[in-house]
């Protein structure tokens, strides 16, 4: 039986990404295979190669994308290594790339991978098991400052120095998800606790550490634009603030011609912009899909066009 997942925002991706019958597509988190099964049925002379680092979710898309067609291979390993993997496979350009960037409910829901502060479990939080951070050596190596930083910076938490502290002076007892969520509770009382549940942002930020999620993302962007066909589309998923911002940072510095020749009557070829963006502001899903979701809430869509 398939774990279920709610694909967010899937109409809408799937509309945006144009999709050809003969084109070549990534999903670059393909998760439980929601949106890839979308684009296998939409591109029946095409390919469709997916992304993930979870061996699950590798087995699972697997299994459902046999369903529909045999067209499709799916690569075990993070898409920060996209460009390098599919170049060695021969695969210079493609139609349309997908990034879905939040995690999937059976990986909330699944108490031993340690992402949810509602389920007890050990502090893994590793979208990859092969990878040897973990939430817990982040909290046990890692000084009170860094702890604090990393809270501020991807928690955007403002009492992020006295969970810090606590959290510090405490380690040795953290084993547990909610161990962790007890310490955070005893650092900003009770009243805090409940208005502004800090333990979302300090479970977000220890994320982001442990899966290197924002460099990654960084890092990506600029390869998959430059790996577009003419026309071909990308279209992201973000869930927080953070990830939306590289993504806005990125698009628009592609989406524009170069600061060295701004200005200059006719602009050298290499210098004018790359990409075009189809939506100015992202797509947000509609208030049935919150309803049916409450985890799509904070979901947008961005889209860009290969010039």
């Amino acid at each position: 039986m398939q774990p279920f997942h709610y694909s967010v925002l899937k109409n809408e991706t799937i509309k945006a990404l144009n999709i050809k019958e003969d084109g070549v597509y990534v999903d670059a988190t393909i998760g439980y295979a929601g949106h890839a099964k979308e684009i296998l049925k939409r591109c029946p002379k095409g390919f469709l190669y997916g992304f993930d680092e979870d061996a699950n979710a590798v087995q699972a898309s697997q299994e459902a994308l046999q369903k529909v067609s045999s067209n499709f291979q799916i690569i075990n390993d993070n898409f920060a290594n996209l460009k390098m993997v599919l170049d060695d496979m021969g695969i210079k350009k493609v139609d349309g790339i997908i990034f879905d960037l939040g995690f999937s409910s059976p990986q909330i829901d699944e108490s031993t991978r340690g992402f949810s502060f509602m389920n007890d479990g050990p502090l893994d939080m590793r979208m990859d098991p092969r990878n040897k951070k973990t939430a817990k050596t982040i909290i046990d190596s890692y000084s009170e400052e860094n702890l604090t930083d990393i809270f501020f910076r991807y928690g955007e938490e403002k009492l992020s120095k006295i969970i810090a502290k606590e959290i510090y002076k405490n380690k040795a007892k953290i084993t547990t998800t909610l161990e962790l969520v007890e310490v955070i509770k005893k650092a900003t009382g009770a009243n805090y606790f409940f208005k502004n549940h800090p333990e979302r942002k300090i479970f977000q930020a220890l994320r982001i550490e442990t899966n290197d999620e924002l460099e990654v993302l960084e890092k990506v962007l600029p390869d998959a634009i430059s790996m577009l066909k003419s026309n071909g589309r990308i279209c992201v998923i973000t869930f927080h603030s953070l990830e939306d911002k590289i993504v806005k940072k990125i698009f628009k510095k592609y989406a524009e011609v170069n600061d060295l020749v701004k200005g200059l009557p006719e602009i050298p070829d290499e210098y004018k912009p790359l990409i075009k963006l189809i939506n100015a502001k992202p797509m947000l899903p509609t208030d049935k899909e919150i309803a049916e979701n409450s985890r799509s809430h904070s979901a947008k869509l961005r889209v860009i066009e290969r010039i």
